[in-house]
């Protein structure tokens, strides 16, 4: 399925959901994981999408990101 279609579906889902996605969890598991996988990442794959990444960037250590996607290792 091509890339524009699978967005349309996911915008479709998010105006039908919206008013029940009342938590972060509940955003992360309806939207975002379904756009990750519509780019082409295996979410259920630990070495390809990081769920709660340490992402040490200047200044900022020890800051979580929800998903890190991990390019080459």
């Amino acid at each position: 399925m091509e890339l524009n279609i699978r967005l349309a579906e996911l915008q479709k889902r998010t105006i039908e959901h919206r008013e029940v996605l009342l938590t972060e969890e509940a955003a992360k598991t309806a939207l975002v994981m379904p756009f990750l996988q519509s780019l082409g990442y295996d979410v259920f794959n630990p070495s390809e999408v990081v769920p709660e990444f340490t992402a040490d960037v200047g200044t900022k250590k020890g800051e979580k990101v929800d998903y890190a996607i991990c390019a080459g290792g």
